[in-house]
């Protein structure tokens, strides 16, 4: 066989590795307390939630299934280190304000049917206005998602020093599918730089690995329960 014959086997021998890699199985458990969940809020004092997909101010423009309540839960080593990049925050006078913390499987099944969905491009000049909605699977969204897995959250910082808290420009909104939202973008200002590396190295300090594709984006390594997803609803 030809190498130039070979090549489409070895893609979808790499394909194929790649589903196998990212498999996890779904827990039973059907509360926050069976999987070791805890609100981000009884231990991290101040941190702010605006849990956008529990509302309609998201990119699908609806309330996402599975999220009945703006509640950030985490398993319990993610949220106990959230809570000591918010301790160390607050001491400069910023706050964390978290977008989204665990979320569902059937919720991330919802993202991906609706990424299938050409016909709704409601969101479009908000959230993707320069990606065709048909590559928003190329790296913005999963089929499988970290943040299933309860280790994974989107989040920003807000400036309280003035007494009241205001959001730092980061460059874009939170999931803004476009090239300026990747953490190092050099296309954004030196302001906006300076406040992406305060997230940055504060959630590093703690654990918590950036994706590089989107600011807010932050997994803690190593994760709990790297092969184990969840699927109760956020209530």
């Amino acid at each position: 066989m030809s190498a130039i014959a070979a090549r489409p086997t070895l893609a979808l021998l790499l394909i194929a590795a790649s589903a196998t890699a990212q498999a996890v199985d779904v827990s039973p458990a059907t509360t926050p307390q069976q999987a070791d969940m805890v609100d981000v809020t009884t231990l991290a004092q101040g941190i702010a939630v605006d849990l956008r997909y529990a509302g309609t101010d998201n990119f699908t423009g609806r309330v996402v299934p599975g999220y009945d309540a703006p509640r950030c839960y985490l398993l319990r080593p993610v949220a106990e280190a959230l809570a000591r990049v918010q301790a160390g925050l607050r001491a400069q006078g910023h706050t964390l304000q978290v977008y989204d913390c665990y979320r569902p499987v059937h919720a991330v099944k919802s993202f991906v049917a609706w990424a299938h969905d050409p016909a709704d491009q409601q969101a479009k000049a908000r959230y993707y206005p320069n990606v065709d909605k048909r590559r928003l699977l190329d790296g913005y969204i999963a089929e499988t998602s970290g943040h299933s897995r309860g280790a994974t959250i989107d989040l920003g910082v807000l400036d309280c020093r003035s007494g009241q808290c205001q959001p730092l420009d980061m460059g874009t909104g939170f999931d803004r599918f476009d090239p300026l939202a990747h953490t190092a973008n050099p296309d954004i200002s030196a302001q906006q730089k300076q406040n992406r590396q305060l997230l940055l190295q504060a959630m590093q300090a703690q654990g918590f690995v950036n994706y590089d594709m989107e600011w807010w984006h932050y997994t803690f390594k190593p994760e709990p329960t790297p092969e184990t997803a969840y699927d109760f609803p956020v209530r």
